[in-house]
């Protein structure tokens, strides 16, 4: 049931009328003030000048009224919204400073918005409607749901609530009815007022949600709400194409497609022949186990059959910290209610997601000839969906250096200039690479955009297809899976046959493996192997289209771009050392290894004299694991424990030998 003005009016009176129930839900004694329950200690650090919104519209209430039992309380004897070892997870203070709590806010989406209609401006209710139905969907459903009709971006700016971004009701409001079936912003709001969330228990404890919120509003179990459908609304996302002159074809683009890339994955657990499976809350809402309270105020939640368990933290992070690290520099031009020290928090966890969870790199120098070193750099993607995914403007790129003995650089594939853009980068956009032969070509895993003249664009509204898309696939993704027409890969060229697939030739490996052909020059040294992979969320080659254009939101935006640092961020970074030349042989010098393989844990080197001055054995990945510098006879023996792959470098004044031996057990 809705609320009515006389009812919106009773809600004060019902509040101040429960109190009457506190006595008895809490025995002893009335419950700590429902406003002020934080110490001033608690609360240093923590101050905006900008609270959350605790107001309502029809169908909504602020994150703000959330906040008193479900924001950070530290008052004992029971901590609310703590595990056991006293760590704050409180949903408010963890969401309050994300991408999605401040999406309205977003300077960067407003800047693009206006940028689409200073495009298009006959377009400009239908794409404001569309670009908020996602960004600031308890304003615009609020709107929609009471028959008002496109919502605008002059709307929103005046509603509190519409500017609480993806606030706690746009999510936990979330009708199970189609569940993982829409997209691109057709959400579907429960309009019982129940608020549903992960909890089955019989024993859910709804008076303050009633009380406090009014309206009719009743927690209830929803078990959608853990289904990465819940996320599919927002994270698929189709365009309708139209041409320069901002005519519809009747063509479509694909935005993006996260939750559809997570389906073409083992993470789905339709596909995980194991059973197993993770949803998108299982990453992005890292799971605490141990039993609960998960409200303040009432003490006697901390009996056992009101513990809750597992209990979702709020983090909603991904890659982002260059917007989050820009929203935290300009929070009180933007009138954000979260506080530098939330900003800190959620950085640091997006930073030890995008660097722990995100890739696995690995170097290898396959072969060494007297012209060229033959590298291989491999990335496994650990994600549930593309690398990098969602917003095409992001981008990841490999940086390749090669060194001598002396640190000096032989050979350098990537890097950015002091612009923040990529070195090697082609004028409009790089291809895609298998084989990298020379320091002007360089790796990005991106989506590139074609209009319908087939011409690179950053405008959405003018894309028709992907002139690129070599995100690294997650594992498990094929193209036989049914959602591909929406994941496609693009510009990858067949011969790449290291490209999402296995050595048998079968897709879904989730890797791609470069290959470098790296010229030496003459150098047949020891050499360092130095791989990196960088990510930008929002590159200037991105904003070139954009800051063509004058309007409010885009001069805002440009001033905090350029004011920002835009350093890329590390992803990952693996080292290798390689002794070997190949080009040198231990004949020449009357020296001979053996056996090889060797089989029982000892090497033999046969014909030494006083031109050797030492012996070096490294293991695969570069470390030296034994060192050699006097003999008392022309054979020497040396110990090889542990199975794999080794070289045996002998060292003479001149120039040094090397063998490679394998050890097999």
């Amino acid at each position: 049931m809705k609320r009515s003005l006389p009812a919106r009016t009773a809600i004060l009176v019902g509040v101040i009328g429960t109190v009457a129930l506190f006595a008895a839900w809490t025995t002893d004694e009335l419950p700590r003030a429902h406003a002020n329950y934080h110490s001033e200690r608690e609360l240093e650090g923590f101050r905006t000048e900008f609270p959350l919104p605790t107001g309502e519209n029809y169908y909504f209430v602020g994150s703000g009224a959330c906040e008193g039992c479900h924001g950070l309380d530290n008052v004992p004897p029971v901590l609310a919204n703590h595990t056991a070892d006293g760590t704050d997870v409180n949903a408010v203070d963890s969401w309050r400073s994300t991408m999605m709590a401040n999406s309205a806010k977003d300077p960067f989406w407003r800047a693009k918005v206006s940028h689409e209609v200073a495009v298009n401006p006959a377009h400009q209710a239908l794409l404001e409607d569309k670009c908020t139905s996602c960004h600031a969907p308890v304003g615009r459903f609020d709107n929609l749901l009471a028959g008002g009709g496109q919502y605008a971006i002059e709307l929103m700016v005046q509603d509190p609530l519409a500017l609480d971004g993806v606030s706690c009701l746009a999510c936990h409001m979330q009708d199970a009815d189609s569940i993982g079936l829409r997209h691109s912003g057709d959400l579907k709001f429960d309009s019982t007022s129940k608020i549903f969330g992960p909890i089955n228990a019989e024993n859910l404890f709804g008076a303050p949600m009633e009380a406090f919120l009014g309206g009719g509003f009743s927690p209830q179990y929803g078990e959608h709400i853990t289904d990465a459908g819940l996320c599919a609304g927002c994270h698929t996302l189709v365009t309708e194409t139209v041409d320069l002159e901002g005519n519809h074809t009747g063509d479509h683009f694909v935005e993006q497609a996260t939750y559809h890339e997570w389906l073409n994955s083992v993470f789905n657990p339709d596909l995980d022949p194991k059973g197993g499976g993770v949803t998108c809350q299982g990453c992005h809402m890292p799971r605490v186990n141990e039993p609960m309270v998960i409200s303040a105020l009432y003490d006697f939640l901390a009996t056992e059959e009101y513990l809750r368990s597992p209990y979702g933290k709020h983090d909603l992070v991904g890659g982002n910290t260059f917007m989050l690290q820009l929203l935290k520099n300009n929070r009180e031009e933007l009138a954000l209610t979260a506080s530098t020290v939330h900003f800190d928090s959620t950085i640091a966890r997006t930073t030890r997601q995008l660097q722990q969870q995100t890739l696995l790199l690995q170097n290898q120098v396959s072969q060494r000839t007297a012209d060229t070193t033959f590298i291989e750099v491999t990335l496994t993607n650990l994600a549930g969906h593309k690398f990098p995914s969602g917003y095409p403007a992001r981008r990841a790129f490999v940086e390749l250096v090669v060194e001598n003995a002396d640190g000096d650089t032989l050979f350098r594939s990537g890097g950015w200039d002091q612009t923040y853009e990529v070195i090697g980068h082609d004028a409009q956009w790089e291809p895609h690479h298998d084989v990298i032969r020379s320091e002007d070509q360089v790796q990005i895993y991106e989506m590139v955009m074609a209009d319908v003249n087939g011409n690179k664009t950053t405008i959405l509204e003018r894309a028709k297809e992907p002139l690129k898309d070599n995100r690294i696939a997650p594992l498990g993704f094929t193209s036989t899976h049914f959602t591909y027409d929406t994941v496609k890969v693009a510009g990858v060229p067949p011969a790449d046959i290291d490209f999402n697939r296995y050595d048998n030739g079968v897709e879904g490996s989730g890797t791609d493996k470069i290959h470098y052909h790296v010229p030496m020059n003459g150098y047949a040294g020891t050499i360092t192997v130095r791989s990196r992979v960088w990510y930008q969320s929002a590159p200037p080659r991105w904003m070139e289209e954009m800051f063509t254009h004058n309007t409010p939101e885009i001069d805002q935006f440009r001033d905090m771009y350029a004011a920002a640092d835009g350093s890329p961020v590390l992803v990952k970074e693996h080292v290798v050392m390689d002794v070997s030349t190949g080009v040198d042989d231990l004949a020449e010098l009357g020296v001979r290894i053996f056996p090889n393989p060797i089989n029982d844990g000892q090497l033999r080197i046969d014909g030494l004299d006083q031109r050797v001055l030492g012996i070096q054995v490294f293991d695969a990945r570069g470390a030296l694991v034994h060192e050699q510098r006097s003999f008392r006879g022309p054979r020497l023996i040396l110990p090889m424990t542990g199975a794999g792959t080794y070289l045996v470098v002998v060292r003479t004044e001149q120039q040094q030998f090397v063998e490679r031996v394998v050890v097999l057990r």
